[in-house]
């Protein structure tokens, strides 16, 4: 008898210790990327269904028609087969937060997350009194909402030599963007967004790009300007800029694997630099003549490696200088604005209050909600009280794909068809004569 007793006390006592150990690395884990690298922490997507805190008890609470939104977008992007082997990879989207950029932060990250098909792998890099407000905030969003993204909290971190330089580079901490592929080794590829981006349509829609680079492009990027008469790098820039325009940054798809193995032209050493060789005799040579900071270092360098950049259309990254001289922008007039892109903090002021009303509508949206009424209907009547201003006379390009988005989640969640969302629309429409 005692030998059985003994057994069962060894085997609960396993047991016990099996389960710490599983607890331990599904739920936290605080390691360092090596030396000077920075502290992450991973936080783990939550169950829908799994206990929740007061924060997620708002909006609804039912996420199947979220899942028919998924379900029927990825049928779309995929042929219609229902049945995948295996799971598929996560897209991966970085983002650097410093300051006063949490709420702004947060709300492009809702934006990625609402439409978003496949699952998402967030990187967010911020200041470390700031990471405590993220987690707050992601782990209060619902259930059904949470369990499409896991992510990993980063501490800003600059090679130790000349930390305090690149830091001071344009603004605080936006040069880290340029340490991705040396911090995220594991990653394949990856979108960076400046913190002020809006999705209006998936992510994955921008992820698709990957699968048009040829074999020597590495990463892409909109095109700074369409129209050179009013662009700024070939009008003032004194430094060797890409194409005829420079390029824009605040969206940046890269495939890291090729970076990191990348030999690049340069006009410093007769044989070509790994990106980790190349960055810091760039910005020595160079930091008396730039002004956009890691920007123009990426200007320079596909200056000398154009072969290396694919240049996607000005509506994946669309901006207010694509609007405040009049319209400028081809792709967008053609099919509608896909990513938001408020710089010179027109979120936040009054200057451009069409970029404002879309910011906004989005930040309220509450999880949940039929976003028709609840954010299409409130953000077009929020637009026409904008078209004293150039870029509200183009409001129409600001919610054409975002309608779209809006409406396949509408869709999945009521069960009506396509053509009855779009005539119910219309008809809320201000003004609307029906």
């Amino acid at each position: 008898m005692r030998r059985y007793i003994r057994a069962l006390a060894l085997c609960t006592v396993f047991a016990v210790f099996s389960g710490l150990y599983v607890y331990s690395k599904l739920f936290y884990a605080d390691v360092s990327l090596g030396g000077n690298g920075p502290k992450r922490a991973f936080i783990p997507p939550r169950v829908p269904g799994g206990r929740r805190g007061a924060a997620d008890k708002t909006g609804h609470q039912n996420p199947r028609w979220y899942n028919r939104y998924i379900m029927r977008q990825s049928e779309a992007a995929g042929g219609g087969s229902r049945v995948r082997s295996r799971p598929e990879p996560p897209m991966h989207l970085a983002v650097v937060a410093c300051g006063e950029r949490l709420q702004e932060t947060l709300t492009m990250i809702k934006s990625a997350v609402l439409f978003s098909i496949k699952h998402l792998q967030l990187h967010i890099f911020a200041e470390d009194q700031l990471h405590a407000g993220f987690v707050e905030a992601l782990e209060s969003w619902p259930g059904f909402i949470r369990s499409r993204f896991n992510y990993t909290m980063y501490s800003i971190s600059f090679p130790s030599d000349n930390a305090a330089e690149w830091k001071k580079l344009f603004k605080p901490c936006a040069s880290q963007r340029l340490f991705l592929p040396l911090i995220l080794k594991d990653v394949d590829s990856a979108v960076y967004v400046d913190s002020d981006i809006l999705f209006l349509q998936p992510v994955d829609r921008l992820w698709a790009f990957l699968s048009q680079f040829n074999s020597s492009q590495l990463a892409a990027m909109a095109p700074e300007h369409e129209e050179p008469r009013i662009a700024w790098y070939n009008r003032f820039a004194r430094h060797p800029f890409y194409g005829r325009t420079g390029i824009n940054s605040g969206v940046m798809l890269m495939n890291m694997t090729r970076m990191r193995s990348m030999y690049f032209k340069n006009d410093m050493t007769a044989v070509g630099l790994r990106w980790e060789e190349l960055l810091m005799p760039l910005l020595q040579k160079y930091k008396l003549n730039i002004t956009w900071g890691d920007q123009d270092l990426l200007n320079i360098i596909f200056h000398h490696n154009p072969e290396c950049l694919l240049e996607f259309p000005c509506q994946w990254n669309y901006r207010p200088d694509h609007c405040i001289y009049g319209s400028n922008c081809a792709s967008a007039e053609e099919d509608g604005i896909n990513i938001l892109h408020g710089n010179r903090g027109v979120y936040h002021d009054h200057k451009q209050p069409a970029f404002r009303a879309v910011y906004d509508a989005i930040r309220k949206y509450p999880f949940g909600a039929d976003p028709v009424p609840s954010l299409l209907g409130p953000l077009e009547e929020a637009l026409l009280r904008t078209t004293n201003t150039y870029c509200g006379k183009s409001h129409e390009l600001l919610t054409r794909r975002l309608a779209r988005s809006l409406g396949n989640i509408h869709v999945a969640r009521t069960g009506v068809d396509r053509d009855t969302v779009d005539s119910q629309r219309r008809r809320r429409r201000p003004g609307s004569s029906a």
